[in-house]
Protein backbone atom coordinates (compact mmCIF):
# COMPACT_ATOMS: atom_id res chain seq x y z
CA UNK A 1 0.00 0.00 0.00
CA UNK A 2 1.40 3.37 -1.04
CA UNK A 3 0.65 6.51 1.00
CA UNK A 4 1.14 10.20 0.24
CA UNK A 5 1.83 12.21 3.41
CA UNK A 6 1.70 16.02 3.38
CA UNK A 7 2.67 17.58 6.73
CA UNK A 8 4.72 20.75 7.10
CA UNK A 9 5.98 20.10 10.64
CA UNK A 10 9.28 18.36 9.99
CA UNK A 11 9.38 16.34 13.22
CA UNK A 12 5.81 15.08 12.85
CA UNK A 13 6.31 14.33 9.16
CA UNK A 14 9.34 12.20 9.96
CA UNK A 15 7.64 10.46 12.89
CA UNK A 16 4.50 9.55 10.91
CA UNK A 17 6.58 8.43 7.91
CA UNK A 18 8.69 6.19 10.13
CA UNK A 19 5.68 4.61 11.83
CA UNK A 20 4.01 3.93 8.47
CA UNK A 21 7.19 2.44 7.01
CA UNK A 22 7.59 0.15 10.03
CA UNK A 23 4.11 -1.16 9.16
CA UNK A 24 5.40 -1.93 5.64
CA UNK A 25 3.66 0.96 3.92
CA UNK A 26 5.44 2.72 1.04
CA UNK A 27 5.46 6.45 1.87
CA UNK A 28 6.07 9.60 -0.18
CA UNK A 29 6.28 12.61 2.16
CA UNK A 30 6.07 16.32 1.26
CA UNK A 31 5.83 19.52 3.27
CA UNK A 32 3.26 21.67 1.43
CA UNK A 33 -0.05 21.29 -0.35
CA UNK A 34 1.17 22.31 -3.77
CA UNK A 35 3.71 19.49 -3.87
CA UNK A 36 1.01 17.10 -2.68
CA UNK A 37 -1.20 18.08 -5.63
CA UNK A 38 1.71 17.57 -8.03
CA UNK A 39 2.49 14.08 -6.71
CA UNK A 40 -1.18 13.07 -6.61
CA UNK A 41 -1.49 14.06 -10.27
CA UNK A 42 1.56 12.07 -11.36
CA UNK A 43 1.53 9.02 -9.08
CA UNK A 44 -0.80 6.30 -7.89
CA UNK A 45 -1.62 6.15 -4.17
CA UNK A 46 -3.85 3.99 -2.01
CA UNK A 47 -4.28 6.61 0.73
CA UNK A 48 -3.36 10.25 1.32
CA UNK A 49 -2.82 11.97 4.68
CA UNK A 50 -2.91 15.78 4.60
CA UNK A 51 -2.38 18.36 7.30
CA UNK A 52 -4.83 21.24 6.86
CA UNK A 53 -2.52 24.09 7.87
CA UNK A 54 0.32 23.94 5.34
CA UNK A 55 2.31 26.60 3.45
CA UNK A 56 1.98 27.42 -0.28
CA UNK A 57 -1.35 25.59 -0.47
CA UNK A 58 -3.38 24.41 2.54
CA UNK A 59 -4.67 20.86 2.84
CA UNK A 60 -8.29 21.63 2.04
CA UNK A 61 -7.37 23.58 -1.10
CA UNK A 62 -5.08 20.74 -2.17
CA UNK A 63 -7.83 18.22 -1.53
CA UNK A 64 -10.39 20.20 -3.55
CA UNK A 65 -8.00 20.35 -6.53
CA UNK A 66 -7.29 16.63 -6.32
CA UNK A 67 -11.00 15.80 -6.18
CA UNK A 68 -11.73 18.22 -9.05
CA UNK A 69 -9.24 16.24 -11.16
CA UNK A 70 -11.34 13.13 -10.52
CA UNK A 71 -8.99 11.43 -8.06
CA UNK A 72 -11.02 9.37 -5.59
CA UNK A 73 -8.10 8.13 -3.45
CA UNK A 74 -9.13 8.00 0.25
CA UNK A 75 -7.88 11.02 2.24
CA UNK A 76 -7.38 11.53 5.96
CA UNK A 77 -7.11 15.17 7.12
CA UNK A 78 -4.95 16.13 10.10
CA UNK A 79 -5.56 19.38 11.96
CA UNK A 80 -4.94 21.15 15.23
CA UNK A 81 -8.41 22.63 14.90
CA UNK A 82 -11.26 20.86 16.64
CA UNK A 83 -14.22 23.08 15.78
CA UNK A 84 -17.18 21.39 14.11
CA UNK A 85 -17.16 23.85 11.19
CA UNK A 86 -13.56 22.94 10.35
CA UNK A 87 -14.37 19.24 10.32
CA UNK A 88 -17.42 19.85 8.15
CA UNK A 89 -15.39 21.94 5.69
CA UNK A 90 -12.83 19.17 5.34
CA UNK A 91 -15.44 16.46 4.82
CA UNK A 92 -17.33 18.62 2.32
CA UNK A 93 -14.08 19.12 0.41
CA UNK A 94 -13.89 15.36 -0.10
CA UNK A 95 -12.05 13.99 2.94
CA UNK A 96 -12.88 10.44 3.98
CA UNK A 97 -11.74 10.77 7.58
CA UNK A 98 -10.56 13.39 10.06
CA UNK A 99 -8.01 13.24 12.88
CA UNK A 100 -7.41 16.06 15.36
CA UNK A 101 -3.93 16.79 16.72
CA UNK A 102 -2.45 15.64 18.98
CA UNK A 103 -3.27 12.08 18.02
CA UNK A 104 -1.96 8.64 18.94
CA UNK A 105 -0.04 6.86 16.19
CA UNK A 106 -2.09 3.74 16.93
CA UNK A 107 -5.25 5.63 16.08
CA UNK A 108 -3.78 6.95 12.81
CA UNK A 109 -2.78 3.42 11.83
CA UNK A 110 -6.28 2.19 12.67
CA UNK A 111 -7.79 4.89 10.44
CA UNK A 112 -5.44 3.92 7.60
CA UNK A 113 -6.36 0.24 7.95
CA UNK A 114 -10.04 1.17 7.94
CA UNK A 115 -9.68 3.09 4.68
CA UNK A 116 -7.64 0.22 3.25
CA UNK A 117 -10.49 -2.21 3.99
CA UNK A 118 -13.09 0.15 2.57
CA UNK A 119 -11.11 0.63 -0.63
CA UNK A 120 -10.62 -3.12 -1.01
CA UNK A 121 -14.39 -3.64 -0.75
CA UNK A 122 -15.19 -0.89 -3.27
CA UNK A 123 -15.88 -2.38 -6.67
CA UNK A 124 -16.64 -0.01 -9.57
CA UNK A 125 -18.90 -1.49 -12.23
CA UNK A 126 -18.54 0.93 -15.13
CA UNK A 127 -15.59 3.13 -16.15
CA UNK A 128 -15.25 5.46 -19.13
CA UNK A 129 -12.35 7.36 -20.71
CA UNK A 130 -12.56 9.07 -24.08
CA UNK A 131 -14.94 6.92 -26.11
CA UNK A 132 -13.93 3.75 -24.28
CA UNK A 133 -16.17 2.06 -21.73
CA UNK A 134 -15.20 -0.78 -19.42
CA UNK A 135 -18.01 -2.88 -17.98
CA UNK A 136 -16.17 -4.62 -15.19
CA UNK A 137 -18.62 -7.32 -14.14
CA UNK A 138 -19.23 -8.26 -17.79
CA UNK A 139 -15.48 -8.02 -18.58
CA UNK A 140 -16.34 -6.06 -21.70
CA UNK A 141 -14.37 -3.23 -23.34
CA UNK A 142 -16.14 -1.13 -25.94
CA UNK A 143 -15.80 1.93 -28.19
CA UNK A 144 -16.91 1.71 -31.84
CA UNK A 145 -17.35 -1.99 -31.20
CA UNK A 146 -16.82 -4.25 -28.21
CA UNK A 147 -14.57 -7.10 -27.11
CA UNK A 148 -14.39 -9.47 -24.17
CA UNK A 149 -11.48 -9.37 -21.72
CA UNK A 150 -10.02 -12.03 -19.48
CA UNK A 151 -10.24 -11.57 -15.72
CA UNK A 152 -6.63 -10.37 -15.52
CA UNK A 153 -7.04 -8.02 -18.49
CA UNK A 154 -10.11 -6.53 -16.81
CA UNK A 155 -8.25 -5.92 -13.54
CA UNK A 156 -5.36 -4.31 -15.41
CA UNK A 157 -7.64 -2.11 -17.52
CA UNK A 158 -9.56 -1.06 -14.42
CA UNK A 159 -6.34 -0.03 -12.66
CA UNK A 160 -5.13 1.90 -15.72
CA UNK A 161 -8.45 3.72 -16.15
CA UNK A 162 -8.67 4.64 -12.46
CA UNK A 163 -5.18 6.14 -12.78
CA UNK A 164 -5.36 7.52 -16.31
CA UNK A 165 -2.68 10.06 -17.14
CA UNK A 166 -0.38 8.85 -14.37
CA UNK A 167 2.93 7.08 -14.79
CA UNK A 168 2.49 3.64 -13.24
CA UNK A 169 5.62 1.64 -12.61
CA UNK A 170 5.82 -2.02 -13.51
CA UNK A 171 6.17 -2.84 -9.80
CA UNK A 172 3.05 -0.83 -8.89
CA UNK A 173 1.00 -2.48 -11.65
CA UNK A 174 2.11 -5.95 -10.62
CA UNK A 175 1.37 -5.27 -6.94
CA UNK A 176 -2.15 -4.00 -7.65
CA UNK A 177 -3.20 -6.44 -10.36
CA UNK A 178 -1.41 -9.64 -9.37
CA UNK A 179 -1.28 -8.81 -5.65
CA UNK A 180 0.18 -11.84 -3.83
CA UNK A 181 -0.18 -14.34 -6.65
CA UNK A 182 2.70 -16.68 -7.40
CA UNK A 183 3.79 -16.54 -11.04
CA UNK A 184 6.34 -18.22 -13.22
CA UNK A 185 8.97 -15.89 -14.62
CA UNK A 186 9.59 -12.23 -13.89
CA UNK A 187 6.87 -9.70 -12.92
CA UNK A 188 7.97 -7.30 -15.68
CA UNK A 189 7.37 -10.03 -18.26
CA UNK A 190 3.86 -10.73 -16.95
CA UNK A 191 2.96 -7.04 -16.90
CA UNK A 192 4.29 -6.40 -20.39
CA UNK A 193 2.47 -9.41 -21.85
CA UNK A 194 -0.87 -8.19 -20.51
CA UNK A 195 -0.15 -4.59 -21.54
CA UNK A 196 0.43 -5.96 -25.05
CA UNK A 197 -2.86 -7.86 -24.93
CA UNK A 198 -4.72 -4.68 -23.97
CA UNK A 199 -2.99 -2.63 -26.65
CA UNK A 200 -4.17 -5.09 -29.26
CA UNK A 201 -7.72 -5.03 -27.94
CA UNK A 202 -7.82 -1.23 -27.78
CA UNK A 203 -6.79 -1.17 -31.43
CA UNK A 204 -9.44 -3.73 -32.33
CA UNK A 205 -12.25 -1.54 -30.93
CA UNK A 206 -10.84 1.64 -32.56
CA UNK A 207 -10.20 3.25 -29.16
CA UNK A 208 -9.14 6.89 -28.84
CA UNK A 209 -7.06 6.05 -25.77
CA UNK A 210 -3.75 4.20 -25.65
CA UNK A 211 -1.13 2.76 -23.31
CA UNK A 212 2.31 4.36 -23.53
CA UNK A 213 5.52 2.95 -22.10
CA UNK A 214 8.12 0.25 -22.62
CA UNK A 215 8.88 -3.07 -20.97
CA UNK A 216 10.32 -2.67 -17.48
CA UNK A 217 9.45 1.03 -17.35
CA UNK A 218 6.38 3.05 -16.36
CA UNK A 219 3.15 2.82 -18.34
CA UNK A 220 0.58 5.58 -18.82
CA UNK A 221 -2.96 5.39 -20.18
CA UNK A 222 -3.54 8.45 -22.39
CA UNK A 223 -6.75 10.04 -23.59
CA UNK A 224 -5.91 11.28 -27.09
CA UNK A 225 -9.16 13.22 -27.42
CA UNK A 226 -7.88 15.94 -25.08
CA UNK A 227 -4.38 16.41 -26.46
CA UNK A 228 -3.12 16.31 -22.86
CA UNK A 229 -2.43 13.59 -20.29
CA UNK A 230 -5.73 11.99 -19.45
CA UNK A 231 -7.64 12.71 -16.28
CA UNK A 232 -10.01 10.36 -14.48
Amino acid sequence: MKILLAEDTVELNRAVSQVLKIQKYDVDSVYDGEKAVELAASGSYDCMIFDIMMPVKDGITALKEIRAAGDVTPVILLTAKSEVDDRVEGLDAGADDYLTKPFAMKELLARVRSLERRKASYTPTDLTLGSVRLLISEQELSAKNSIRLSHKETKLMEYLMLNAGKELTTDAIFAHVWQKEEIEGEPEDAVYIYISYLRQKLMSINADIGIEGNKGEAFTLRDYTTGFPAGH
